[in-house]
């Protein structure tokens, strides 16, 4: 049984590290279109992709936009996620069905009515209303993470913290938020992917000023397929990987520099 669940895992670690045994060698390709394997090797189009300001300022949006609505998410979110965990109303299973609606809805079709919407209140290609647009839909995971944190937290910590004389908002700001704050770190990750991935919206409501990443490599690829978005893709994985591994090194560090001390 162990062997067999062995190699399924496997299986599909190698279905899914395929894709980047062919995109990061076409990333330093000469080909002039995407090809594989390389018919040569350099670093051209690594080059061409920092060098180019049809690349970096698509970039530079995602980013811009993608941080923005990690922080607008998680101030939306916090109130929801308390109310709906901790207190009863009425109407209470339709505020919770709101919340996870996007969900459930095809990205196609949220993008029909975010086009409609947005032209009528004229933010349309604009910033704003990308951020608004990206806020929706990333509020369903940081409302499942958030909530599954504060399901469990202790709520004794804050009642002993309201006997000694704390305010509520000191409560939350030295209790709840130190407890809950990597809830929060994952809301807001959850939040800044999502906005930084999505394709579908984007191609419906950005413009030529507020073109994001992922709608710069939609439209390459269906007009010139090229190379460029072999360097990006590698560049987003290793980016990735940074942010898993990273961590997981720091917290072996810190149980090795405690199993040290005396």
């Amino acid at each position: 049984m162990r062997l067999a669940l062995l190699l399924l895992g496997a299986v599909v670690l190698a279905f899914v590290a395929t894709p980047l045994l062919i995109v990061v060698p076409m990333s330093f390709s000469t080909a002039v279109s995407l090809e594989f394997p390389p018919p040569g090797w350099w670093t051209g189009y690594y080059a061409a992709y920092f060098g180019d300001a049809r690349w970096t300022k698509p970039t530079l949006n995602s980013l811009g936009i993608a941080a923005a609505v990690a922080l607008l998410t998680v101030a939306l979110v916090t109130p929801a996620t308390f109310a709906v965990v901790r207190h009863r109303f009425v109407g209470k299973g339709l505020v919770n069905l709101a919340l996870m609606l996007p969900l459930a809805v095809p990205h196609i079709v949220m993008a029909i009515g975010y086009y409609a919407f947005l032209a009528d209140i004229r933010l349309l290609q604009t910033f704003p209303g990308i951020i608004l647009a990206h806020t929706a839909l990333s509020v369903p995971m940081a409302f499942l993470v958030l909530s599954a944190n504060l399901k469990g937290f202790d709520r004794g910590l804050e009642r002993a913290a309201l006997s000694l004389g704390a305010s509520p908002a000191r409560t939350f700001l030295h209790v709840t938020l130190p407890v809950l704050w990597p809830g929060f770190a994952a809301a807001a990750l959850f939040a800044f992917v999502q906005s930084f991935d999505e394709t579908v919206v984007a191609l419906f409501i950005s413009g030529r000023d507020t073109e994001t990443l992922p709608r710069k490599m939609f439209d390459s690829i269906r007009t010139t397929a090229d190379p460029v978005i072999a360097v990006v893709s590698t560049l987003l994985f290793f980016a990735v990987a940074v942010l898993v591994i990273v961590p997981i090194l720091w917290r072996a560090a810190s149980r090795r520099r405690s199993e040290v001390r005396p």
